[in-house]
């Protein structure tokens, strides 16, 4: 099953290390990113909060990627451990799907991410200097159903 082919489905239990071991592996090769909390941190994180309060779903078979949602609309999470092969496209049309609006924060420096937002729809509606825990200047997208 290629990329392209796999379908998206609500994450299991099971599937919790997985994603948080792909936003691991994301700060660890990001230079600019700084590691707030040691992997097991955010290991338990995705356990004790993430997919009791979130709605996640991932690429089926094995998990390339995920999305997490808030009640709010918000793409708290959209990650996929290999970029450029059309996951996280699915990933987020499949959340587009699910609502009639969604919003999303991602760092000004992550231009991937940027690029990948405003080539699916998403409008930039405001910025912060580094209101996060990172303290690194974010960018908030919004996307809304035509």
């Amino acid at each position: 099953m290629t990329p392209q082919t796999r379908i998206i489905r609500r994450a299991r239990a099971e599937d919790m290390p997985i994603c948080a071991d792909i936003l691991n592996a994301w700060i660890d090769a990001t230079d600019w990113m700084p590691r707030m909390h040691p992997p097991e941190d955010v290991q338990r994180h995705y356990r004790d909060f993430v997919f009791k309060n979130r709605d996640t779903f991932v690429s089926d078979g094995p998990v390339l990627g995920y999305v997490s949602l808030d009640a709010d609309n918000y793409v708290t999470a959209l990650y996929a451990s290999v970029p450029g092969q059309g996951v996280g496209q699915r990933l987020l049309a499949h959340a587009k799907s699910l609502r009639p609006s969604l919003r999303l924060w991602t760092f000004v420096a992550n231009r991937d991410a940027r690029r990948f937002y405003e080539r699916e729809g998403f409008v930039e509606t405001d910025r912060t200097d580094g209101d996060n825990e990172e303290k690194l200047p974010d960018v908030l997208y919004q996307w809304s159903r035509a």
